[in-house]
């Protein structure tokens, strides 16, 4: 099997930190997004080949990818960003079997290996979710096969949102698929790789909907918050025997070893990257990045990136790598949350 991920985009709900690092390498609970993915992928155990498609700080992930992966790789830049079907495509070279196609700003719960004995055309993972008016929505016929995406549905024909996780197991017709898409008038400049799987269903393929257990997504602040959360509470939590010094800690909290934190009310939801330097805060809800220094702050739903330098400021911010702000009232000390 071949695994395609697109990972060209820009990130820009996620700015300033997609400024310097590429979205799917943001953290949550101290590890980027991509590698929660990419450790489900390696459990698989038969996967040949993984096509990255790049576009954006592109060196920054294949550096990161070759260093951290053990899967054999390959690199494709989208020097148009195009849409999805467009991605998709400039994997075709390299394809020649079965394929898993994963966009990595998001975290779920899944089995994968369900892939091995699957006898459908191809397999669309879904979450039911409320909010169905925010996402692509995927009906399904009596049997479970997928009859349809609609985009963004004003009444509630479906709730199982579109999670950006797929298995196609009859590689040709979805590219056949891409192809007819990429005839076809753009919609704003985008060509959709949901198109290309309605064109296997028109031409009588089946697609089978599979429900997963939990998703996460990561591709804005609020949102990445709540992954931070949720993957803090699945056993992220860590705290070193040294570098704390006078501090309170309501779990779950991330402290990764090397930061200093001293005089500081921490957590809940909180995470201190590598040899941060933290001192008189109060702070929930908040990931620091590595190498910073914060002092006198007392910050919630808030993202401070790498060697940032942050003194005084209260309230909820987001800050990018190496930013530095400093209040006015720096030197006086927060009110400290008991």
């Amino acid at each position: 099997m071949k695994v395609i991920i697109p990972l060209a985009g820009k990130g820009t709900r996620l700015r300033p930190h997609t400024h310097t690092v590429p979205k799917p390498m943001l953290k949550v609970a101290g590890k980027p997004v991509m590698d929660y993915v990419m450790d489900d992928v390696a459990t698989l155990g038969n996967v040949e080949q993984v096509v990255y498609i790049t576009g954006h700080l592109k060196g920054t992930v294949e550096q990161h990818a070759r260093s951290t992966f053990s899967i054999p790789a390959v690199f494709v830049e989208q020097r148009v960003q195009d849409g999805t079907a467009g991605a998709v495509e400039l994997a075709r070279a390299y394809v020649d079997q079965p394929v898993l196609i994963i966009f990595v700003d998001t975290i779920f719960d899944t089995d994968l290996s369900i892939v091995t004995d699957s006898t459908d055309d191809g397999i669309i993972w879904t979450k039911e979710v409320e909010d169905y008016q925010r996402f692509g929505v995927v009906v399904t016929d009596a049997a479970g096969h997928m009859t349809r995406i609609i985009e963004k549905p004003s009444t509630p024909i479906s709730k199982r949102a579109n999670i950006g996780l797929y298995y196609i197991r009859n590689w040709k017709l979805l590219f056949e698929g891409i192809a007819h898409v990429l005839t076809q008038p753009a919609n704003n400049g985008e060509y959709y790789l949901t198109d290309a799987f309605q064109y296997m269903i028109d031409q009588g393929a089946k697609i089978r909907v599979v429900d997963v257990a939990g998703w996460y997504d990561a591709g804005k602040l609020d949102t990445l918050l709540d992954t931070n959360r949720v993957m803090l509470e699945k056993g992220r939590a860590h705290r070193p025997t040294r570098g704390l010094t006078n501090v309170e800690i309501i779990d779950p909290v991330r402290i990764e070893n090397g930061a200093t934190v001293t005089d500081c009310i921490l957590g809940p939801n909180v995470v201190i990257g590598k040899e941060s330097v933290v001192s008189n805060c109060t702070l929930r809800d908040t990931i620091i990045g590595d190498g910073s220094t914060l002092s006198s702050c007392v910050l919630t739903d808030s993202m401070i990136g790498d060697h940032a330098l942050v003194e005084g400021v209260t309230g909820s911010v987001s800050l990018g790598d190496q930013t530095e702000v400093r209040s006015p009232r720096a030197s006086s000390s927060p009110s400290m949350r008991s």
